[in-house]
């Protein structure tokens, strides 16, 4: 194949960067070599008239391949596997006097040694693994070929042609689109790096298009239904596009450590123009509050038109969308939630909190923090750049947190690495290794200068890790991957191996006992519910024979789900009397008015209790971050009747929340038609500052499982989403959808609703007494 990178690129006989998908560069339709006769007709030689790659999704090609649930009606096959291709020449073909071959070409700068260009060899019988063409049937004018691709070929999208040679050069067709074919990562196939055995995970961790991503408290663990879409019309080539925006050498796109690694640097838009921008400050200006997102379509289709990062995300969100990401072009994925996740900021594997003398926080020295939940993603594959037995599940993370070769990513990191305390090797192992195993340490900042370890808690940081069960919606505990269990040899042994490879010397807390005083401490918060009073229980107990003063400190804080303060609303101290051998129980009240005008989107808040014994001026600290309960929305279906003028049935939902006293009732009434997609909306007036928000539930009615739960957006007053949501059940409706729909999507998503027709019908005005809030909708 004739090159037109043979000309010199900056002053050597080298070839540019060929990091674009997108970007074509044909070649020559007929490549003459040597002298050629005058009236030389290329037709009188063997010439192809068609191509068939048997694309629709009911052919074999796509079922066999896994991929007949994406909707685009390209060629989509994974590599390593064989596929059908059938090519129609304009006489019968002669093995033993015509010569052809098939090529697939990706890039502007096609090249044989970077496997952009493959000339694929007809051969007798396929080779496991390699590239091949093997002739299975011929018929009249027409060959049939089993074609298969390398288990280790880049994945992409690329351009086939046929070339024919002849005695004096070679004839080859002419760029058609429709022969494109997209070669994805193989799960199925045991010579690919991405290789699962289990059945059942790989149609969870692949095939599986919505799933649900666990959040809250540690204590109060909720979920919300997430749309990853990852064969919906144009996704994948908004995943490739991801890639082209990152100029990712199309050489590496084979390598699932690269593909990944560059997938956790391009979801986030920190310092590449990538696809989410973050936001922690409950400010979302000219953009999306992260809780209003359902899914990753919306998310990936604007950023692949606008080429801009779309506003505005959260952990969550970025590892929606990365698993959206990797699922779509064939590694197996799954997003998992660390609750108490430790965010290390200087390295030293350590979270170190640092204290005023007066037992209070001091901000200014203490940069690490534990987030309430952090969500991220397990991505499934081979790691021969690490020893045997590191393979597996790998962590990639694409939220912005930590700065890691120059850019905000973070993995893939061996699993099995981690739990072990293995850090050394690559990528970002102490990062992650941190954010689940660190120990709490507190330490007084004297006014002289000086550090003093205080208290250490082995136990606060990675409580819970959890993904989504296979083939249902329940939560899985995987804690035990990452972490042996508190108090084993191991755990211990495995932070000490961790600990030597600390980019930056840890505080020393040899000697310092879990909690070396006679008097223990812990406090509870009860009665944590939004909008009203709280209180907080302070426990001291006196395990000693001797009599004890405590001074005790309390600070609540709101703060965001990373563990961020953003303002304090309560701070109090008070001393305790313990008589030896004694209990006893302080209680600090807390009403609703002093916090409910800073809550922030979640409605977490952070509560911190330090104590000095005056005796023998031990430390003894406590924290806690609670996420307040929201009142339950409740959801009624109530079927409405078909009508001569309107004959389907619909859904109409009756929304409750007593007592809430967020926004004043009111029902509004819409009417839809015809069988495709709708977005019914409505409109509520808050009362008075703060977050307000309400949620509808839609539920399969084929599997009885919630799909979707949405909430509104509004320009004006942030909304969040409010946990606790009823669930309505669709009826399945009167009347059948029209005949003839062969192209209508097939598959797990084919019963959501749709709808070619939104119109609302005018408001009836009514209005309810204050004090409960109830969203009437008919859809």
């Amino acid at each position: 194949m004739s090159e037109s990178s043979g000309t010199a690129f900056g002053g050597r006989r080298a070839i540019p960067p060929n990091t674009s998908n997108a970007a074509e560069n044909d070649p020559p339709t007929v490549e003459l070599q040597g002298l050629v006769p005058r009236g030389f007709n290329p037709q009188d030689y063997l010439n192809v008239t068609n191509v068939h790659l048997f694309k629709e999704r009911w052919d074999s090609n796509k079922v066999d391949h896994h991929t007949d649930k994406y909707s685009n009606d390209k060629l989509i096959v994974r590599r390593g596997q064989s596929f059908y291709i059938q090519i129609d020449f304009n006489r019968p073909y002669d093995p033993t006097r015509d010569l052809f071959r098939v090529e697939y070409v990706i890039g502007l700068y096609p090249q044989e040694n970077k496997g952009t260009y493959i000339p694929v060899p007809l051969v007798s019988e396929l080779q496991s693994g390699k590239w091949g063409a093997k002739v299975v049937m011929r018929e009249d004018r027409s060959v049939r070929l089993s074609v298969q691709s390398s288990a280790d070929c880049i994945v992409g999208k690329f351009r086939m042609y046929v070339a024919v040679w002849t005695p004096y050069g070679v004839i080859r067709t002419s760029r058609n689109p429709e022969t494109d074919t997209y070669i994805l990562f193989n799960p199925w196939c045991e010579e690919d790096a991405v290789y699962l055995e289990n059945e059942k995970e790989r149609e969870e961790c692949v095939l599986n298009d919505i799933g649900v991503i666990f959040y809250g408290d540690f204590n109060d663990i909720k979920s919300r239904s997430w749309s990853y879409g990852q064969f919906e019309d144009s996704i994948l080539d908004a995943c490739l596009f991801v890639m082209d925006k990152a100029n990712m050498d199309l050489s590496g796109r084979g390598n699932p450590i690269k593909v990944s690694r560059v997938g956790s640097a391009m979801i986030n838009a920190k310092d590449d123009e990538g696809v989410i921008a973050g936001s922690w400050d409950n400010v979302y200006a000219y953009g999306v509050p992260p809780s209003a997102w359902t899914g990753s379509v919306d998310i990936l289709l604007e950023y692949k038109s606008s080429q801009k990062p779309v506003r505005y995300g959260q952990c969550w969100v970025f590892a929606g969308v990365f698993n959206t990401f990797l699922r779509c072009l064939g590694i197996p994925a799954r997003v998992v939630t660390n609750y108490f996740s430790a965010h290390d900021n200087d390295a030293n594997l350590q979270l170190d909190i640092f204290l005023e003398e007066d037992g209070n926080v001091n901000s200014k020295l203490t940069k690490d923090s534990v987030w309430n939940y952090h969500c991220w993603n397990e991505a499934w594959m081979t790691r021969p750049d690490l020893p045997v037995g590191f393979g597996g599940w790998q962590v990639v993370d694409s939220t912005p947190q930590e700065n890691s070769d120059g850019m905000y990513r973070c993995g893939p990191a061996s699993v099995q690495a981690i739990k072990h305390g293995h850090v050394c090797f690559q990528f970002d192992a102490p990062f992650v290794f941190a954010e689940v195993n660190s120990d709490l340490v507190y330490v007084t900042a004297k006014k002289d200068g000086t550090h003093v370890v205080e208290a250490l808690d082995t136990t606060h940081i990675g409580k819970l890790i959890v993904t989504k069960e296979i083939g249902g919606d329940g939560m899985k505990d995987i804690t035990d991957t990452y972490k042996f269990q508190e108090g084993q040899e191991e755990e211990r042994l495995a932070l000490e191996t961790a600990m030597m490879y600390g980019a930056k010397k840890a505080l020393n807390t040899e000697g310092v006992l879990k909690s070396k005083s006679d008097v223990r401490m812990n406090f509870e918060v009860e009665n944590a519910v939004l909008g009203r009073d709280l209180k907080v229980i302070i426990t001291f107990r006196n395990n000693g024979s001797a009599r004890y003063t405590v001074t005790a400190y309390l600070s609540g804080n709101i703060s965001f789900y990373t563990g961020v303060s953003k303002a304090e609303f309560k701070n109090k101290t008070f001393e305790v009397t313990l008589e030896p051998l004694s209990f006893k129980r302080e209680e600090v009240l807390i009403g609703a008015g002093e916090y409910m005008g800073q809550l922030l989107e979640q409605a977490f808040l952070h509560f911190f209790v330090t104590a000095r014994v005056n005796e023998t001026r031990d430390v003894l600290a406590k924290q806690k971050s609670i996420a307040l309960t929201v009142p339950k929305v409740v959801i009624k279906p109530l079927l409405l009747g078909p009508s001569q003028q309107h004959p389907t049935r619909g859904l109409k939902t009756q929304n409750r929340n007593e007592g809430c006293r967020l926004c004043r009732q009111s029902r509004r009434i819409y009417k839809t038609e015809g069988w495709c997609w709708g977005s019914p909306r409505g409109t509520a007036t808050p009362l008075r500052t703060g977050t307000r928000g309400a949620v509808t539930a839609a539920c399969s009615p084929r599997t009885g499982r919630p799909l979707l739960v949405s909430s509104p957006r509004s320009h004006a007053v942030p909304c969040r989403p409010l946990p606790g949501v009823g669930e309505a059940s669709l009826p399945a409706p009167v009347q059948t959808p029209p005949p003839n729909r062969a192209h209508q999507r097939q598959g797990p998503r084919a019963h959501l609703i749709r709808h070619r027709q939104l119109v609302p019908v005018k408001d009836s005005g009514e209005r309810l007494p204050d004090g409960k809030c109830s969203n009437r909708s008919t859809k």
